[in-house]
């Protein structure tokens, strides 16, 4: 038994060892144009999918069908995720084509799981370009955003773009706005204008 035990202990070892060594070496080609090897995808597929299914689990979901909570969230979409999710009309971008592992394509597959989308959502995911935009929203606009997103697959490109009150993304990591009424960054730089304006003006 202790012969066994033994041997186990030095697999281990030396395991750790190759494996450390294997690092070390910077043999391994971190590029995000060279994919995982399939043993490692497979490997991070399940533990991705495990985790975001256990932490989110016991998620109480809201009223996802409110027509506001959608629009919102319609709105978060369009200067949020369209460069990497896509939207009804817009089938690849720039930044896109550079990421791996590749994002979802949203607009047709939607979210079947409210409660892991949110927490993806929120909290992002390791190793992917996904943020964790739980940093910089609460939870009510991620929600917003869940609920718009389970919504898009039914939808063409024009209804997508009157609903979130800007056409898709340009594909170049910007947005392309409507003619009319600004956004409210738009008012926002304005007004942060006018004050440099007036604080010139009074030296």
């Amino acid at each position: 038994m202790k012969k066994t035990i033994a041997i186990v202990l030095l697999v281990l070892v030396l395991a750790g060892a190759a494996l450390a060594a294997f690092v070390l070496s910077g043999s391994y080609d971190i590029g995000a144009d060279r994919p995982h090897w399939a043993l490692t995808e497979r490997v991070i597929d399940v533990l991705r999918e495990r985790s975001i299914e256990r932490h989110a689990d016991g998620t109480t979901v809201p009223d996802l069908d409110d027509p506001q909570r959608i629009r919102r969230g319609a709105e978060h979409y369009a200067e949020m995720c369209t460069s990497c999710h896509l939207a009804p009309g817009l089938h690849g971008t720039e930044l896109r084509e550079g990421l791996y592992p590749q994002p979802p394509d949203l607009s047709t597959h939607g979210v079947h799981d409210p409660a892991e989308a949110f927490w993806v959502i929120k909290h992002g995911v390791k190793l992917t370009a996904m943020p964790a935009w739980g940093r910089s929203h609460d939870d009510a606009a991620i929600w917003d955003m869940v609920a718009f997103v389970r919504q898009l697959p039914k939808m063409d490109q024009a209804t997508f773009e009157a609903m979130a009150g800007r056409a898709a993304d340009d594909g170049h990591g910007g947005h392309a706005h409507h003619h009319g009424e600004g956004s409210d960054a738009d008012h926002d730089h304005a007004d942060a204008d006018a004050g440099a304006h007036d604080h010139e003006h009074e030296h």
